[in-house]
């Protein structure tokens, strides 16, 4: 087996584990049976893998994840009664962790739903089953399982219930403050609960819903920030384009290319420019149109949802991992020989612009090894921007960094006598980039972790594996950890040694997080303080609640405004602002005293108690968790989709200053704060 193959199947292993680890130690089967008097019987059996089980359906609260099912579609049926298990009993015991009594089963179980038949012609039901597997050292996060049955999979033996009711698992836009979205508030222990008897009923349901974005014009709408996302992903793919210069692939390629130009024009210099510029041209043509490639393949709604899916996340994660194996000199990337060599007999049996365009499309399949990872994390963080345009725009700044010094040095080719020659150094820049991809994996493992609620990566495990990553990554940099390809360093260069301070010094000032420090620097990239176990801060901000109507009845009460938080857990510009905005004394001194301050997730993946269906750009949107509907109520409402987003309201819903979005100048927060809360008591 060659090395190409060891390096596919690797990458391969790697992903099938993070797609179907939950489905190793559980395999399900689903089917449909005959309940009797006109109802059918949803049949869920599971095999568990030997030293495994899974938790029962009915869990006490602040317990682990029961099993549990989720419908998206139910037509020609209602639910009668609730999922459970059937057959043998649950193994209950006291847990010690959860300090509660708790239902396991082990080898297999069978759960049932059972199903009242309005209509057989017209039934099909479909939807998902969620458990957790756990052994003696670990759990499998709780991943769907689907299911899907129409009316031709109905048992023959089943009848229509004699008295039928009009079964829908949906709720409509006017239903839609009536089911209230779980407040995770005594789960992450830092929000308050409403006093007293007020509820959502007392209140206009409809109204609170009503969109004011006319009214959010009047006042001066806040834009989008979307523009200033692209310019970071630009920016970013430039850094990409620096690094990838001075890589072992890349930057022995320079003089090599420049002197063939040089070389093939010697009496015609201006030629020789001229070509080097097609070259840089078509350098960046080959990356930009694989950027587009990938919003084509994917789609533009696809990249929007990668940001906090877990499964692409996982998949995100396992990348890097393997990106940053490749750069410690684990193995090597690289493309098959043939495509290379397919393009150097195009360059030369042809002449002109296109034979350069061959050239350019070598050089990218011969760095690969060095550039493929680059480019792949760039690829990675593009799509998850949430605009269709970020991986074009990405790739246009990788391929500018990368096209120009080519040009340069064509232009002035006395500058390659000053080039600094090949050596050990390129590889050391390869296992610097490995530490960096393993560190920024470790973000998108802390987005699913967060969006799902698997609390596996909270706040202190992440910094104590940041901290060793760049502790290492600092003791290496002084020549004390080899690596293949390394060659000894007989003396620290001054860069190397800086490089290493930097490194070391950013590892110890990570330390005081590990009890409660904010870190402003890495908040855009670490886990949120309410995941922290241990934490003695007590500067940072906490809303009141999680839930829209629930604010709402808190704020009547206390006769204050709100101010409503779009947010997400895989927003990085959202944690920037908890971190360095509203961490500010006045700030917060405003935040908690005189607002009622309600966080939505837009995000949050648990599943509502029931499917919501609303009207939405003339066609019927389905909301299935708690983060579609507080995406609906920004988007409907407000006319809004991007986060962060902030936007004071009164007791009506109605708008009290204009919305607010990414913007760390405090002075212009608080006067934002100020105007909605003078606008309130006016």
């Amino acid at each position: 087996m060659n090395r190409l193959k060891r390096t596919y199947l690797l990458g391969l292993l790697l992903l099938s584990t993070i797609i179907s680890f939950a489905q190793d130690e559980m395999v399900w089967t689903f089917s449909l049976g005959d309940g009797g008097n006109g109802e059918a019987e949803l049949v869920a059996d599971v095999s568990i893998k030997e030293g495994w089980y899974v938790y029962d359906t009915q869990i006490p609260d602040g317990g682990p994840t029961p099993t549990q099912i989720s419908f998206d579609r139910i037509t020609g049926a209602e639910l009668v009664g609730t999922f459970h298990a059937a057959g043998k009993e649950a193994k209950v015991k006291y847990d010690p962790i959860f300090k509660m009594t708790i239902g396991t089963f082990q080898q297999n179980a069978r759960f049932v739903q059972r199903l009242r038949i309005t209509d057989k012609t017209a039934f099909a039901i479909s939807g998902d089953v969620r458990a957790q597997a756990c052994n003696n050292e670990s759990c499998t996060p709780p991943l769907p399982v689907d299911f899907s049955f129409g009316a031709s999979q109905l048992p023959a033996t089943v009848t229509v219930a004699a008295v039928a009711a009009t079964a829908t698992t949906a709720t409509t836009l006017s239903q839609l403050a009536l089911a209230p979205a779980k407040d995770t508030s005594d789960s992450l222990d830092q929000h308050a609960t409403v006093q007293g008897t007020t509820t959502s009923a007392t209140m206009d349901s409809d109204l609170l819903w009503t969109p004011v974005v006319e009214e959010l014009q009047q006042l001066g709408m806040k834009g989008s920030t979307e523009g200033m996302s692209l310019i970071w992903i630009f920016l970013s793919g430039l850094i990409g384009g620096l690094i990838a210069l001075v890589t072992p692939c890349v930057w022995p390629m320079i003089p090599m290319t420049v002197s063939f130009f040089l070389k093939r024009n010697k009496t015609e210099k201006k030629k020789a420019m001229g070509e080097a510029l097609i070259y840089g041209v078509a350098i960046i043509i080959i990356y930009v149109v694989l950027g587009l490639l990938i919003t084509g393949i994917f789609g533009a709604s696809a990249l929007n949802n990668l940001a906090t899916s877990a499964l692409f996340n996982l998949i995100f994660f396992a990348l890097l991992v393997v990106f940053a194996i490749a750069f410690f000199g684990g193995f090597e990337m690289v493309l098959p020989s043939k495509w290379t060599n397919k393009m150097d007999e195009r360059a030369d049996k042809t002449s002109g612009a296109i034979s350069i365009f061959f050239m350019a499309f070598t050089l990218a399949l011969v760095s690969f090894s060095c550039t493929g990872p680059i480019i792949g994390t760039l690829l990675v963080e593009a799509a998850t921007a949430g605009s269709i345009l970020a991986p074009a725009i990405g790739m246009l700044g990788f391929a500018i960094a990368l096209a120009v010094p080519f040009v340069l040095f064509a232009i002035f080719p006395s500058w390659l006598a000053g080039m600094p020659k090949s050596g050990g150094w390129l590889n050391s820049v390869k296992v610097v980039l490995g530490f960096l991809e393993l560190a920024l994996a470790l973000k998108f493992l802390s987005v699913a972790d967060l969006a799902y609620g698997w609390g596996i990566l909270d706040r202190e495990v992440f910094l104590v594996l940041w901290i060793v990553i760049f502790a290492l990554l600092g003791i290496y940099l002084l020549g004390k950890i080899r690596f293949p390809g390394d060659s000894e360093v007989p003396h620290i260069t001054i860069p190397r040694l800086f490089l290493s301070i930097i490194s070391l010094a950013f590892a110890i000032y990570m330390i005081p997080g590990l009890w409660g420090a904010p870190l402003k620097a890495i908040s855009a990239f670490s886990p949120p303080l309410f995941t922290q176990d241990f934490n003695l801060y007590d500067g940072e901000v906490h809303a009141k609640t999680l839930d829209y109507e629930t604010g709402i009845a808190m704020a009547q009460q206390q006769n204050k405004p709100v101010l409503i938080d779009f947010s997400g857990y895989g927003c990085v510009n959202c944690r920037k602002m908890e971190a360095s905005v509203w961490t500010d004394p006045r700030v917060k001194e405003l935040l908690d005293n005189e607002y009622i301050l309600i966080t939505l997730m837009v995000d949050d993946k648990t599943r509502l108690p029931e499917i919501i269906e609303v009207e939405e750009n003339g066609r019927t949107t389905r909301l299935k968790t708690i983060g579609d509907k507080w995406s609906y109520l920004q988007r409907h409402k407000f006319g809004a989709n991007a986060q962060p987003y902030y936007i004071a309201i009164d007791h009506e819903g109605k708008p009290l200053s204009p919305s607010y979005a990414y913007d760390e100048n405090v002075e212009k927060y608080i006067d934002f704060l100020q105007t909605g809360l003078n606008n309130f008591k006016k």
